[in-house]
């Protein structure tokens, strides 16, 4: 949302007099009026109003995936600190990194004296973002779920750093490829989905549910993941789980299939009989940002020989 400037009296008048209560208007009007240029506000993943009186010149991105929209949206040349794992594209490998999410060197990152802070909304990042709000940086929580919000992400940080133009191109790149990959691997009405087991840690043995982006990505290819349902988005399960979903194929992360080598052993198991082991790039499907379609379309490749076999 941005305001617009042949309003700004008009907003302040009703601001100051209390008849405009709508959430967040006040402040971006005031902002707006204190620096002579319509405020910039937008929704971040949580929810939460984040404006910017101007577009970021300094901004921290906190994840990897962050990074990558980032760059993305047009503001890589704004980034002026990521933290470890932020190894795409090329050039994030060239910026300052201020540890990872577990061990933040919180001083070094109010020395930088951001305008915005990018965090992975999640578990204990909750607690950075409100100690970074409470030393008055304004943060952006970043937790897409599905494809369509990686495609509003690029967008509403290409607000929020003032490249538009191009945030909004990508993003729109980025809604074709989709279609067409939903087109390409649409399952037939008649056709039973995949069952896919997906190994995220080897050991203890982990898998994700079905509010995470990995299946959003097999329903896509025409997949089930098979413990979809579990409650916690990430969860440790046993071996007997496992064999008794009797998936038609594993799958996990990483440049080759070594990882799923333990199922050998259960003959049994419906993917080890047909071999259909498959791996696809961590970064590709793990990420939360534009290569999630490079690590969809690897994914569909690898169901579709599983359901020709």
């Amino acid at each position: 949302m941005r305001i617009l400037l042949a309003a700004k009296p008009l907003l302040k008048r009703l601001c100051l007099t209390g008849m405009l209560i709508l959430a967040g208007v006040c402040a971006a009007a005031t902002a707006a009026t204190a620096t002579g240029k319509a405020a910039i506000t937008v929704l971040d993943d949580a929810q939460r109003q984040v404006t910017l009186a101007k577009p970021a010149q300094r901004i921290i991105s906190l994840a990897p995936h962050i990074t990558e929209l980032l760059f993305e949206a047009g503001a890589g040349k704004q980034i002026v600190a990521v933290t470890d794992y932020s190894d795409y594209p090329e050039a994030a490998k060239k910026l300052p990194s201020i540890g990872n999410i577990f061990a933040l060197d919180l001083e070094r990152l109010l020395a930088l004296k951001p305008d915005l802070v990018i965090i992975w909304g999640t578990g204990n990042a909750k607690i950075l973002a409100n100690k970074l709000r409470s030393n008055n940086i304004t943060v952006f929580e970043s937790e897409p779920h599905d494809f369509e919000m990686v495609a509003t992400s690029i967008e509403r940080l290409a607000s929020l750093a003032g490249t538009d133009a191009v945030g909004q191109a990508a993003a729109q790149k980025f809604r074709q490829r989709l279609d067409h990959l939903r087109k390409t691997y649409a399952l037939p009405a008649s056709a039973t989905p995949v069952s896919v087991f997906y190994q995220m840690v080897r050991r203890p043995l982990m898998t994700l549910n079905d509010d995470h982006m990995v299946s959003d990505a097999i329903r896509l290819c025409g997949g089930r993941n098979v413990f979809g349902k579990l409650k916690e988005l990430s969860s440790t399960i046993t071996t007997e789980a496992v064999l008794s979903a009797n998936p038609d194929m594993m799958l996990t992360t990483g440049d080759n299939v070594e990882a799923l080598a333990d199922w050998q052993q259960f003959p049994i198991l419906t993917a080890v009989k047909k071999n259909h082991f498959y791996a696809v790039k961590g970064d590709w499907l793990n990420r939360a940002g534009p290569r999630i379609l490079d690590g969809t379309e690897a994914l569909c490749k690898h169901l579709a020989t599983a359901r020709s076999k």
